[in-house]
């Protein structure tokens, strides 16, 4: 076996046990996260090897390309940033105290509503964010009324990490692979929203089926706390975070790149606010804490994997691993659902980006492998950044829901919501 094979193997395994030991450092008063840090030490080592050179790096990070990984950050990071925003605004809890005020004393209600509102919101912003949003309101919600909360927390991951496949920006696995291959917003949504739809409905379904039981029961005692927020600060978030998803659409049919109008809204967004809170006064800390909310260790992680997978491209292991698979959208959707769960979706993207490059396969298995970057994060907490953000928060509130209790859950609705969904794709 290649010793950049090795090295790659060996950095997954060092990333995944971080992540699912939640392995972190003191850094003065905060604690810093392992799982970016073996990323880059795996990074360096490949580099000191001598198994990616400079030259090769400064083409990779600077080249005009669809594929620049600098780009692909700062488009994630700009959708990132106006998605936070909102969340400090005070937006998101307060569309969840509405959901929870409308439900009444009915759980079933209670939870198709929030699984409806999770999943529009998720179209519009991101999976991530709405995960460490609306979490930790269930959690409290349910603590005061009494109820289980696991059908309400697993449905809202279910949710965010469904519908985050409906739109290009929804995950950063979907801007990686998709602006790899140079795919337009229009195209994207072609094939996705109906791929979505189905497997959002299979999801529902099969959560229906699985916590009909407890959510039959009524909901006797129903806090609803109106929480603070600014409609003004909203209001500004809304109205950039609409421009920029219409923009986006347009960008490719006027020549700009996505990631450029990306960054011009979200900066936009952040100068219109600023004004706006020295003009009429108000929190203006709201800035400050929305550009330290954002998940910046995503930048070293990811830069750190895409240096190993040109290690491997270097040596020939990707274009090996990619004649094992046949081109079509079952045999690369059910293979990047598993990898997902074996090196989490992001250095799966990363991977079978290059795999799906050296093979030239077909569209349909391009859009497979976004397919299983979204829905390998249901099977286990693994899968994605996401689903150990959740268990971490899930935990910190004293609820028991351990990593085999997930993967039970998980396997039940992810394999389902996969195999749907790429039979939908199969005949697009």
């Amino acid at each position: 076996m290649l010793p950049q094979l090795i090295l790659f193997f060996l950095t997954a395994a060092g990333v995944i046990a971080s992540i699912v030991t939640n392995a972190s450092l003191p850094l003065g008063k905060r604690r810093v996260s392992l799982y970016w840090v073996v990323a880059l030490a795996g990074a360096l080592v490949s580099v000191l090897a001598g198994f990616v050179s400079p030259e090769d790096i400064r083409a990779s990070f600077f080249s005009n390309t669809a594929v620049n990984p600098l780009k692909i950050l700062v488009l994630f990071f700009s959708m990132t940033a106006i998605s936070v925003f909102l969340d400090e605004a005070g937006f998101y809890n307060h569309l969840a105290s509405g959901v929870v005020e409308l439900a009444g004393t009915s759980q079933m209600k209670c939870f198709f509503i929030l699984f409806a509102v999770v999943s529009v919101l998720t179209v519009f912003t991101s999976n991530d964010i709405i995960i460490l949003t609306f979490t930790p309101f269930i959690l409290y919600f349910s603590k005061r009324s009494g109820i289980n909360p696991i059908p309400y927390i697993f449905g809202e991951f279910v949710a965010a990490n469904t519908w985050s496949m409906f739109f290009i920006f929804g995950n950063p696995t979907n801007i990686y692979i998709s602006t790899a291959f140079g795919i337009d917003f229009f195209d994207y949504a072609r094939h996705m929203v109906p791929v979505t739809l189905i497997a959002g409905t299979a999801s529902l379904a099969v959560l229906f089926l699985v916590f009909r039981r407890s959510l039959v029961k009524p909901i006797e005692v129903l806090p609803v706390e109106q929480t603070p927020w600014s409609r003004s600060l909203s209001g500004i978030g809304l109205v950039f975070l609409g421009m920029s998803i219409v923009a986006m659409a347009a960008a490719s049919y006027v020549g700009f790149e996505m990631w450029i109008v990306a960054f011009v809204f979200a900066v936009a967004c952040m100068a219109i606010a600023a004004a706006y809170l020295t003009v009429r006064g108000g929190d203006k800390a709201i800035l400050a804490r929305t550009m330290k909310k954002l998940p910046w260790t995503l930048a070293p992680f990811l830069l750190s994997m895409f240096l190993l997978i040109l290690s491997l491209n270097r040596a020939g292991i990707t274009e090996n691993l990619a004649r094992s698979l046949p081109d079509n959208p079952f045999a690369y959707g059910l293979a990047s659902f598993t990898a997902s769960n074996v090196i989490n979706n992001i250095p799966m993207s990363v991977l079978f980006t290059s795999m799906l490059s050296s093979s030239h396969a077909s569209a349909a298995a391009v859009y497979a492998v976004i397919l299983g970057s979204n829905l390998g994060a249901m099977l286990t907490p693994v899968g994605a950044l996401a689903g150990i953000m959740w268990l971490s928060i899930v935990k910190e509130h004293s609820v028991k829901f351990s990593f085999l209790t997930f993967v039970k859950y998980g396997e039940m609705i992810s394999i389902p919501a996969v195999l749907t969904a790429l039979g939908c794709l199969a005949v697009l």
